[in-house]
């Protein structure tokens, strides 16, 4: 039976959420957790964020920050129903958040949110992130790798294309199909790097081995992936073996900078956010050790919009700080222009920059719907929470990459030398 005080917070919620709906507008109601939708009558299924407890406020109340909410959207006391993450981003309201604060009755704010303060609240969930403590040096440790990739092959299987390629996707048509685009990616970094038969190649952060099967079966290298996850490097070995590939190609289990040298063309597709900026330094002098001379590298990675100052830089968004915490245990992304410099002053030659921003816009759009579409087997297979978690990572990037908050280029280099870098005059066969 609803107690005196439970009435209480229910009317508090009613009259909060009425008010910020009529100053904001838009598309989005609410759905409290007696059912009722507001404003009233919109439908049989409109788009609305759920509050499903007063616990769920009480706790936004006490700690208003950005893993606050994923923490209660993760154990499901905030949700979307009639739509999804990208149909809330599209009927976000026409009004500025200045203006929405402009117009708040503060009184009013106020004395509904009081009786949430001192209302009761169940602890969140302690183990949906990293465990990494904010103090600990920046780059992902095996630990933190494992943290992300090892969470189940067969969870990474029901979002990903049959080859399992878990890096922007190159879309020659924005209506392409996921799998099409990735192969097509496969195939243009094999190009970017001039792969000939006989090359040596090394491929650091491997995943499950879809870019040392494709250089070896279609350009005839001997190609060298290395990972950090166990169950990547055991599904990639089974996977290349079923092609007929074990002999041109090897995993290893094995950090990169144990690796020995020398390779004609190496490749970091989706590692490099990993290392950390602090690590930059002894990740290019690596790299262009493992290098031979005139050897080419492709650079592929996330970056973050370069600021004025690296200070102003170094300030990051709670949206940033979340995703390193929840789903990226210790990643760090640096700019276009540190990651220009750094190769200059380690001894490369830069040839070609591309950005590829709309293109992972697009490819996490198509992970996260069909994640969604999934369901019931990834809860399955990982458990709701942690389903939840990853629906909401990859919808929010998604949106951070179609707004610009985030970037991905590819920079091919050649370690350098005096003379001929070896790169053709034009770029034409590239995009035939």
């Amino acid at each position: 039976m609803p107690t005196k005080n439970d009435d209480r917070l229910l009317g508090a919620a009613r009259r909060l959420f009425t008010h910020l709906l009529e100053i904001a507008g838009g598309g989005v109601g609410v759905e409290l957790w007696d059912g009722s939708v507001l404003p009233a009558g919109r439908g049989d299924d409109p788009l609305r964020i759920a509050v499903a407890a007063p616990a769920a406020i009480t706790r936004l109340v006490r700690r208003p920050r950005a893993p606050t909410l994923i923490d209660l959207y993760a154990e499901g006391l905030l949700d979307i129903r009639g739509g999804t993450l990208f149909d809330l981003a599209a009927a976000r309201p026409a009004v500025a958040s200045r203006e929405i604060r402009r117009r708040l009755d503060k009184r009013l704010v106020l004395s509904c949110l009081l009786p949430f303060l001192f209302a009761k609240s169940a602890p969140a969930l302690a183990s949906l992130d990293g465990g990494r403590d904010a103090s600990r040096a920046r780059g992902s440790g095996k630990a933190d790798i494992a943290f992300h990739y090892d969470v189940s092959n067969r969870f990474y299987e029901l979002f990903l294309d049959p080859a399992m390629v878990y890096t922007c996707a190159y879309f020659r048509d924005w209506s392409g199909d996921l799998a099409t685009a990735q192969a097509d990616k496969l195939d243009m970094i094999c190009r970017k790097l001039r792969l000939q038969p006989g090359d040596r190649l090394l491929d650091i952060g491997c995943g499950w081995g879809a870019l040392i099967g494709h250089a070896a079966e279609h350009y005839g290298v001997t190609a060298l992936g290395v990972t950090l996850s166990a169950e990547q490097a055991e599904l990639a070995r089974t996977r290349l073996a079923a092609r007929g590939l074990a002999g041109r190609t090897e995993v290893r289990l094995v950090d990169y900078r144990e690796v020995e040298g020398p390779f004609d063309k190496i490749s970091s597709i989706g590692m490099f956010e990993h290392v950390g900026i602090a690590q930059h330094a002894a990740y290019f002098s690596k790299i262009r050790e493992l290098l031979r001379p005139g050897g080419v590298y492709l650079h592929h990675a996330i970056t973050r919009r370069g600021k004025r100052t690296e200070k102003a830089f170094g300030a990051k968004r709670a949206e940033y700080e979340a995703m390193t915490r929840y789903i990226f245990p210790g990643a760090e992304v640096d700019h276009i222009g540190m990651t220009l410099r750094n190769l200059e002053g380690y001894g490369f030659e830069v040839h070609d920059v591309e950005g590829w921003r709309e293109h992972y816009g697009r490819t996490t759009e198509l992970w996260a719907r069909r994640l969604i579409d999934a369901r019931d087997a990834a809860i399955a297979e990982v458990g709701e929470a942690k389903y939840r978690l990853w629906v909401l990572y990859l919808s929010g990037v998604s949106l951070a990459f179609q707004r610009g908050t985030l970037q991905i280029f590819q920079t091919v280099a050649t370690r350098r030398g005096k003379g001929p870098s070896g790169m053709p005059p034009t770029r034409e066969d590239l995009y035939r």
